[in-house]
């Protein structure tokens, strides 16, 4: 047996949560021999999008975060709809957010959403050249403020610690490796 390689013994259901559903998977240590009952959130992947103005800014999203009690600066996104193209749900989520969308889209890549205790995978999007187009359309539980950045900014401010959600920063870097800039 390869030393990191955990064996998967059984699992089962537990409470079904807001987003996520629970589930405890029945993992054999091979270390030690233990058996360890490990938490796992299922639930749909997300996208963010790097949406970049005409003018080159871009667009980013104030908002609370449950979490850590506190604002965040953040790129815009959220979950994927079930069975939903990324790319599709990186435009709605934008649209829904702030107003934005467009025509120019590339792939950055995916990330898992936190491998500790999840199975989803983060999708980040750029937009290039995003107007404004519709009124935003936020859910009920959502109050955001859109925020414009020069793009000049943006490595400065990455590097000055003012975002702090890891799906932002994730995305921020694959920009910058991305347009050469790392």
């Amino acid at each position: 047996m390869n030393p990191t390689q955990w064996t998967h013994l059984g699992e089962e259901e537990g409470p079904n949560i807001k987003l996520f559903d629970v589930r405890y998977h029945h993992m054999l240590n091979p270390r030690n021999g233990k058996t360890e009952k490990m938490l796992v959130l299922h639930g749909n992947d997300a996208v963010n999008v790097l949406a970049i103005t005409p003018d080159k800014h871009l667009v980013l999203v104030k908002q609370y975060r449950f979490g850590i009690a506190e604002d965040t600066l953040e790129l815009p996104g959220g979950l994927m709809n079930n069975q939903e193209d990324s790319q599709l749900a990186a435009a709605r989520e934008l649209r829904e957010e702030t107003g934005y969308s467009g025509k120019i889209w590339t792939y950055l890549g995916k990330v898992p959403a936190n491998p500790v205790f999840m199975d989803a995978y983060v999708h980040h999007w750029m937009l290039e050249d995003a107007i404004k187009t519709h009124d935003t359309f936020l859910d009920d539980g959502e109050m955001i403020d859109v925020v414009l950045m020069p793009i000049t900014d943006l490595k400065q401010e990455l590097t000055a610690g003012t975002f702090t959600h890891p799906h932002t920063s994730a995305a921020l870097l694959r920009y910058f490796i991305h347009t050469h800039q790392l």
